[in-house]
Order: C-alpha cells, then sequence, then structure tokens
C-alpha cells in the first residue's frame, strides 16, 4: 500500500480546515441571531423572577424565591395552571377526533383537495379577536343565534347566559375555539392520509377486511406517530389560548375560565407585577414541558414500533 504524498496530505488539510472555517462563517450568524432573540429575553425574564420589579421600575431588588412562593399561595395562578391543562388536553383530543373523521370523509370524495383549502381554512383565516365576538354574538342570551333558535324550538323556557353560567362558560369557550382550529386539524391529517400507501389498504381489502376494519387495524396504527405530532402541536397552541377568553369572559364568571396566559396577563399589566409575572411564565414554561413530555414520549414509543 502506497503512502500518500506529503503534498497531498498538506492539500487535503488544509481542504478540511477551509471547509471548517466556511462552516463556522455561516453558523456564527445563526448562533448569534439565537443568543440575541431567544437567549436575552429568557436571561432577562429569569433575572427579573428573582427580582422587585414592576412595569415602571425593573430590578428594584433581590427578592430570591419570594415570587414564585406568592405565585403559588398568594395568587390564583396554581388554578389558573390547572384549567389551561384541562382546556388544552380535552379540546386537542375532541379536535383530533373530528378533525381525523373529517379528513377520512373528505379524503373519500375529494381527489387532490385543491379545492379543500380555501373552504376549510376560512375559519383559520378569521383573527381571534374576531371569532371570539362573532361566538359572543351567537350564544349571546339576548338575541342570540343559538338561544333564538332553542327558544323557537321549545327546548328551552328563557334564554341561557353560556358566558354568565359556571359550568357552561368554559364549554363555551372549547366550542369556539374547536370552530376556529379543527380546520387546521382536518388539512393536517387529509395531508397525513394522502401518505398512506395505497397498497397496503388494497391488500386487507383483498383479504376480506372490511373499510372500518381496514382503517382501525391497517390505517390508523400507520398514521399514529404523525396524528400524536398533530396533538402536540395543537396541545402546545390551545395552552397559549388568550383572545377566546379576553373577548368572551374577561376569566368568569369568577375564576371559572381563568386560564394561566391570562392570570399572568393580569397579573403584568394590570397589578403591574412584572418581576411576579415572570416567575408564573417561568412556572408555565415548566409545566407545559411536563405536560407535553409523555406525548413526546409515547410518539417515540410509537416511532420505534413502525
Amino acid at each position: 500500500m502506497m503512502a500518500t504524498p506529503p503534498a497531498a496530505s498538506f492539500g487535503s488539510d488544509r481542504g478540511a480546515n477551509q471547509r471548517k472555517r466556511a462552516e463556522w462563517s455561516m453558523t456564527l450568524p445563526l448562533m448569534a441571531g439565537l443568543a440575541i432573540f431567544a437567549g436575552y429575553p429568557l436571561v432577562y425574564l429569569v433575572l427579573l423572577a428573582f427580582s422587585r420589579s414592576d412595569l415602571g421600575q425593573q430590578f428594584q431588588g433581590f427578592v430570591g424565591l419570594e415570587n414564585f412562593d406568592w405565585a403559588l399561595s398568594g395568587t390564583n395562578f396554581s388554578g389558573s395552571v390547572g384549567h389551561a391543562i384541562l382546556f388544552a388536553l380535552i379540546v386537542s383530543l375532541v379536535q383530533l377526533a373530528l378533525g381525523l373523521y373529517l379528513a377520512v370523509i373528505l379524503s373519500k370524495i375529494v381527489r387532490g383537495g385543491r379545492w379543500l383549502r380555501t373552504i376549510v381554512l376560512l375559519p383559520l383565516m378569521t383573527p381571534p379577536v374576531m371569532v371570539g365576538i362573532a361566538w359572543k354574538l351567537i350564544l349571546n342570551p339576548s338575541g342570540g343565534w343559538l338561544n333564538g333558535i332553542l327558544l323557537r324550538t321549545g327546548l328551552i323556557d328563557a334564554p341561557i347566559s353560556f358566558f354568565g353560567n359556571h359550568d357552561l362558560a368554559f364549554p363555551a369557550i372549547m366550542l369556539a375555539d374547536t370552530w376556529q382550529w379543527t380546520p387546521l386539524i382536518v388539512i393536517l391529517c387529509f395531508a397525513i392520509l394522502q401518505g398512506v400507501p395505497h397498497d397496503v389498504e388494497e391488500a386487507a381489502a383483498l383479504d376480506g377486511a372490511y373499510p372500518k376494519r381496514i382503517f382501525w387495524t391497517v390505517t390508523l396504527p400507520m398514521i399514529a406517530p404523525a396524528l400524536l405530532s398533530v396533538y402536540l402541536l395543537r396541545v402546545i397552541m390551545a395552552l397559549k389560548t388568550f383572545d377566546l377568553v379576553y373577548t368572551l369572559t374577561f376569566g368568569g364568571p369568577g375564576n371559572a375560565t381563568n386560564i394561566a396566559t391570562f392570570e399572568i396577563w393580569k397579573t403584568a399589566l394590570r397589578e403591574f407585577d412584572v418581576g411576579l409575572a415572570a416567575a408564573q411564565t417561568l412556572m408555565f414554561a415548566i409545566t407545559v414541558s411536563v405536560v407535553t413530555l409523555p406525548i413526546v414520549l409515547l410518539h417515540n414509543h410509537l416511532e420505534k414500533r413502525r
């Protein structure tokens, strides 16, 4: 075996060094951008959380864990986090089931789905505040469309105050959220179904399996990891819900619909306690990670079984 000539070795080392420098020159701007746009706000938030800060003057003094202790014991933050988790898990599951069902139907009657996006995406094009106003008018006890139908059909004797009822306010917000975001789930599930190999389903059909059985035993196991990814995405989005609560109930009646994002907003911009709001934000971020971790682990488990 012939040895590599020294000149060739030097040339290859020089080329490798040039490639490394080129890689670093392309990577450094990205790292700098991440440090500025992600690292700096995070560090600033952490510093606020451990300080006495208000909207007019930040960093008045170091308070240690005082903000975290007060957030857990002296405010409604713990309850609002529970409301947010309950809202996100339930509404995301309902939307995933409904979106998958509609996507299966549309995949049978629509080929290519060219006009599907235009129709289905209409609710997504509506700003959340406008969605809230629309549903406030629909569910209004005085002249609202839904109350009018229920009264005319004799199903109720008096108008229902959906947003003023402690038991109905949260379901009403979930209804509005489902109307807005189910189309996104439909589009994503439709795309997932388009990626299922047709030969697998055709082979199951040739073996005598009925369409429902093919879906439950063949199609669904194949798309389960992708569906979990959609569910994870929707849970994270639902945990950040703010506009609908602000528009429809303002956290009421009482604290029935007070969720974490709305509680943080009240702390920062109504009570002007920026340090406490920063501590609440950090705790909520940790909560989001804990809530979504089982979904991620289940997704990875299903991916390994494929």
